[in-house]
């Protein structure tokens, strides 16, 4: 059968298309074979210890630590230690000048004896002096009162034979009256001189004597200055016959091999600190020396550092040597977590979209897309542990040079290969 003009008419346009086709994909196969390959670094899959970790400043202080500051104004008499010196308890450290503090003590000795004595007489009721003339006058009194109650009682018999008169019996009675209102004023006097708020006072006098006294005692004590611990003379800042004011620093001594440093951790790092995690300490004045310590005591609270919201964390140093000086400015380091043999990859390998991770695996000197698991895993700023989609001896694609974008199906050569 003819096949159709139509048909005909087409036919060129079908094999023109085809050609076309053919031409592009040639093209595309051509541009594939002579398109140079992207140079990347590569890292294999491989086991290994991963450490997630926190770093933060602190200050360094001693555990145990003898701080002296001058108790009222004086004068520095003798120094006989200096800093770095070894001390030992009772060990003694400065001579202040006591002169002013044994008149001090003196002074307060005499005004307790002056107080207590003065509430013993509220207590008795007077001096002895006092009490001996009250005595004498109850008896004057008493020897007054016996002699006119005889002189009543004779007057009154007279009365009733007829030889006194009314008047004289009255002003016998007036004067029995009178004796006994003088005595008992007098043995009021005797029994209820002083109240209850003059024994009060007394008393409160009594103990203001003797706590000034107490702090008079403390001062001359203070005159000779002795280390109460063993330990170094770390910090010294006076000189003798130097004159100090009160609360002036004199002298500090610690054990300079039992050291601790409070940490300043961010407040959304606090949640990542326990008790006893591993710590290494950085001091910029001996670069080339690290120490070693542990978290003692996490946060308890936040509170304001400056411009930070963040937890005091103590960390006890483990391997303090007397290196390492009280009030330095250090930066800690503290090991959050720590999983060991595990799967990891080049933090720089591993990608991002939403949630999910992924790597450019390379096969066959072409990228690959590949999902990864990292739920369970830890991650710091260098390598990232894969806990699924990867095996061993797998190589991923790091970055690409020229900062070529990575994807999926890309050519690539390991950078170092040629």
């Amino acid at each position: 059968m003819a096949s159709s003009p139509t048909s005909a008419r087409r036919y060129p346009y079908v094999v023109l298309g085809i050609a076309v086709v053919i031409v592009i994909l040639g093209a595309f196969a051509l541009r594939s074979i002579t398109e140079p390959k992207a140079t990347v670094t590569t890292a294999e899959v491989a086991y290994q210890n991963v450490v997630k970790s926190s770093s933060t400043n602190g200050k360094v202080q001693p555990i145990e630590d003898f701080k002296l500051t001058a108790q009222a104004a004086g004068q520095v008499m003798a120094v006989y230690v200096k800093v770095g010196q070894q001390v030992k308890p009772g060990q003694m450290l400065l001579k202040m000048d006591d002169r002013y503090a044994l008149a001090s003590l003196a002074h307060a000795n005499s005004a307790v004896k002056s107080s207590e004595q003065a509430a013993s007489t509220v207590q008795q009721g007077g001096t002895q002096e006092e009490r001996n003339t009250l005595a004498n006058d109850l008896n004057r009194a008493q020897l007054q009162h016996r002699q006119d109650a005889t002189t009543l009682e004779s007057v009154k018999k007279l009365q009733q034979s007829g030889a006194a008169s009314a008047s004289e019996v009255a002003a016998a009675q007036h004067r029995v009256d009178l004796d006994n209102a003088n005595l008992k004023s007098i043995q009021d006097r005797m029994t209820n001189r002083y109240g209850q708020e003059d024994r009060a006072r007394a008393q409160a006098e009594v103990a203001d004597a003797r706590a000034a006294l107490l702090a008079a005692q403390g001062n001359v004590a203070h005159a000779d200055i002795r280390s109460p611990i063993p330990g170094t003379v770390y910090y010294l800042p006076v000189s003798r016959f130097q004159n100090v004011n009160p609360g002036e620093d004199l002298i500090s001594v610690a054990d300079l091999t039992r050291m601790r440093v409070t940490a300043y951790f961010d407040e959304p790092e606090v949640g990542g600190l326990a008790n006893g995690q591993s710590v290494i300490i950085y001091w910029d004045a001996l670069p080339d020396k690290v120490w070693h310590g542990h978290v003692s005591q996490i946060p308890t609270t936040i509170i304001s550092y400056g411009t930070r919201n963040v937890g005091e964390c103590m960390v006890t140093v483990d391997d303090a040597d007397g290196t390492l000086q009280p009030n330095a400015n250090v930066r800690i380091e503290v090991t959050i977590a720590e999983h060991k043999h595990v799967l990891a990859i080049p933090r720089d390998s591993l990608h991002f979209e939403g949630s999910r991770a992924y790597v450019f695996r390379i096969v066959n000197g072409t990228l690959v897309q590949t999902p990864v698991e990292t739920a369970g895993g830890i991650m710091n700023n260098t390598w990232a542990e894969i806990t699924g989609g990867l095996s061993p001896g797998d190589v991923v694609a790091r970055n690409a040079a020229n900062n070529r974008e990575l994807k999926s199906g890309l050519k690539v050569k390991p950078a170092n290969s040629n």
